[in-house]
């Protein structure tokens, strides 16, 4: 670990294992209960949900600074979400590959430039589901191939208003909104091309509006 990062490093003990019961199984999720012992010496019930398939997200980042975002009926929580086109990948598969997929399948584009950007404990107290995060650029179209439970609509628009979107709470998936931060911070630190970089900073016509 690099000395600006030292900071990072573990303290104390690790949780232990004392005994682990299978409570749930489908072909996407398995869910164990464990009686465990936690890093104070005291037991402790938990539950941890594993996930079979590793999450993706894309941010596509068109050359005029707008990005596709798709919306979809969401059945959990039982609300409309917007957002960037996510997917899963089998566990063993390149996480690019089924970027690749997703992106092709949900809102028909393919990508001349991939960049992984970032990685995601999307929920680390309950579950072991890992999300992987990437950014495509020179993209042009593709036959688009939802599955047959997808109910899709898709939207092009000014990253800056989908930034807005996602941080006052209207776009609130979590990898929609860390991926976009995460774009964002590319662009401030030099992780873009200029021009590009130029336009994703760039203060959207609402943002112009209320301000003057």
């Amino acid at each position: 670990m690099s000395e600006k990062f030292a900071w990072l490093k573990p303290h104390g003990e690790p949780w232990s294992v004392s005994s682990a019961r299978e409570v749930y199984d489908n072909p996407w999720i398995k869910v164990t209960e464990y009686q465990a012992v936690a890093p104070t010496g005291s037991p402790a019930l938990y539950g941890k949900v594993s996930f079979k398939n590793q999450a993706i997200g894309v941010v596509p980042l068109h050359a005029d600074g707008t990005v596709t975002l798709v919306g979809q009926a969401r059945f959990p929580r039982g609300n409309y979400s917007w957002e960037i086109p996510e997917g899963g990948a089998p566990m063993g598969e390149d996480p690019l590959d089924g970027a690749r997929r997703e992106l092709a399948e949900e809102v028909g584009l393919a990508a001349g430039d991939w960049r992984r950007i970032l990685t995601m404990e999307l929920s680390n107290s309950i579950s072991d589901e890992i999300a992987y995060g990437f950014l495509a650029m020179d993209l042009s179209p593709t036959r688009a191939d939802p599955d047959e439970t997808e109910d899709l609509a898709v939207a092009r628009v000014p990253f800056a208003q989908a930034l807005d979107a996602a941080v006052t709470g209207r776009m609130p998936d979590a990898l929609t909104v860390a991926l976009l931060l995460r774009v964002h911070h590319m662009a401030v630190v030099g992780e873009l091309p200029a021009d590009l970089a130029a336009l994703v900073l760039r203060p959207s016509r609402v943002e112009k509006a209320e301000s003057s």
